[in-house]
């Protein structure tokens, strides 16, 4: 029977994400439009996202933060073509993003001494394999995948190389370990279901050490530029952002980052995500098609939620088909305005994606499950009678 209950929210896109509870544009009203993002009152707006980015995330006072273009993208670029060359680099690969990284470091920086360590989607690579002499590249969890690192402790407290870590889908949600990390990206339009374009950047003392003693042998495009006549440009922390930031953004990432205060914090934050993940995780438990990508519970994502079909009639489909079949479930369920944007990444095996971030209310999952199910099985249905 088709669900008469509505998600209140239908928004489970992984990027960008729902907003967060209660918002509506005049969140927005504060914004410094028609005024210089170098005003002081600009400045003081940048500063803000900075500064209360720093107390909810718990980042230590010696690391600098910055506001960077480009999104997630654009920080972690910035930083592989600032700090990679001077070692030996490992590169993970367990989802797409990861594996964006490699072929960048790789085909475009073309560097020497450069090993992928690297998983089939739902696994993590072998962890024990990373040195940390080397340099370290990875992702903190994979968007596409379902599958984070499971905590910190696998990372060198002694490390000679920097650990550069793409945090987009896991900062705000998952307890980063900072004293293991020297580089940190992400962007607001994941975790606090934030406006696009803009990046964030942390810079451990380490990572900071190499930006000012390293040249990098390729030329850099100003928007990468961290260094000026070999010392760094401080401003790019302060909120002297490298190119012209939207206002109307930062206002955005500002409510939301007074939210998170305001609920409890990063705490708070963890524990909305993590209720969200526990009820598809007890809904999985009782269906008969549907389970995770992760297989294993300790390293499933609490944000991007990547389901597989694992009923034997699917199984049996082509890849095109279960394509296929995975597309008109999602459509399904855009139409009737119970879930949009559910469909798993085009790189990634057929599936259903559903952003769990602390944005999204567990109540709203709930209401999801008996859709998917609704989905699923007018779509087994109609498939199965045809053939």
């Amino acid at each position: 029977m088709k669900p008469t209950t509505r998600p209140q929210n239908p928004n489970f896109s992984s990027g960008p994400c729902a907003k967060r509870p209660g918002w509506n544009v005049d969140a927005l009203s504060g914004a410094l439009l028609g005024r210089s993002h170098r005003s002081k009152p600009g400045k003081a707006k940048l500063g803000e996202v900075l500064e209360r980015s720093r107390k909810i995330l718990g980042i230590p006072d010696d690391y600098r933060i910055g506001i960077v273009p480009a999104s997630d993208t654009g920080a972690m670029e910035m930083a592989m073509w600032s700090l990679l060359g001077p070692r030996g680099v490992d590169l993970l690969a367990f989802e797409s993003f990861g594996a964006g990284w490699v072929s960048d470091a790789t085909k475009q920086l073309k560097l020497d001494d450069a090993r992928i360590i690297e998983a089939d989607y739902g696994n993590l690579p072998d962890l024990a394999q990373v040195d940390f002499a080397r340099d370290v590249v990875f992702t903190w969890n994979g968007t596409t995948s379902g599958v984070r690192v499971p905590d910190g402790a696998w990372i060198a407290a002694d490390r000679r190389g920097l650990t550069i870590c793409d945090a987009t889908s896991a900062v705000f949600a998952m307890d980063l370990d900072w004293p293991k990390l020297d580089v940190v990206t992400w962007s607001w339009q994941k975790v606090l279901g934030g406006e696009a374009q803009h990046g964030m950047l942390v810079l451990s003392p380490r990572a900071v050490e190499r930006l000012t003693s390293h040249t990098p042998r390729w030329p850099m495009p100003k928007l990468f530029r961290l260094t000026k006549d070999g010392k760094l440009n401080e401003g790019v922390f302060r909120g002297e952002t490298i190119n012209t930031p939207s206002m109307l953004a930062v206002e955005d990432a500002i409510d939301a980052l007074r939210w998170a205060e305001e609920i409890g914090g990063l705490k708070a934050l963890i524990a909305r995500s993590e209720a969200n993940l526990a009820a598809l995780a007890d809904w999985t438990q009782s269906s008969d098609w549907a389970g995770f990508l992760a297989h294993d519970d300790r390293v499933r994502s609490c944000t991007s939620i990547c389901l597989k079909i694992v009923d034997p009639w699917f199984q049996g489909l082509a890849p095109e088909p279960q394509a296929a079949a995975v597309k008109r479930i999602a459509t399904l369920l855009d139409l009737e305005g119970a879930a949009h944007d559910i469909a798993s990444y085009r790189d990634a095996p057929p599936g259903l994606r559903i952003w769990g971030g602390a944005t999204v209310e567990t109540s709203d999952i709930e209401a999801l499950t008996p859709w998917i199910d609704w989905g699923y099985s007018q779509v087994k249905g109609t498939r199965a009678n045809a053939a």
